[in-house]
């Protein structure tokens, strides 16, 4: 498992509307397909994202991210992917 962690541009809840459908469009398809399980901002207002991945490889998880309209649109200033081992 892996969690998919994005910083985003100042003013997100302001700019992201135009992108936001578009956006949890792709992120319904990835958890239709599977990949996807838990997913939402962080902080308010938002800073950030945390995407969780289930049998997804780093590559499908890059993929993901290249392919996201936020990222596309400039809205995401930086990711990382993480390990998540639950305990």
């Amino acid at each position: 498992m892996h969690l998919l962690l994005y910083e985003y541009v100042e003013n997100m809840a302001e700019r992201r509307g135009p992108h936001r459908e578009a956006h949890l469009a792709h992120l319904r398809a990835a958890r239709d397909a599977g990949k996807v399980g838990l997913a939402g901002a962080l902080g308010s207002p938002p800073s950030g994202g945390a995407i969780q991945f289930k049998d997804a490889t780093e590559a499908e998880i890059e993929a993901f991210v290249q392919a996201d309209p936020y990222n596309r649109a400039g809205l995401i200033s930086s990711y990382r992917i993480e390990p998540w081992t639950l305990v």
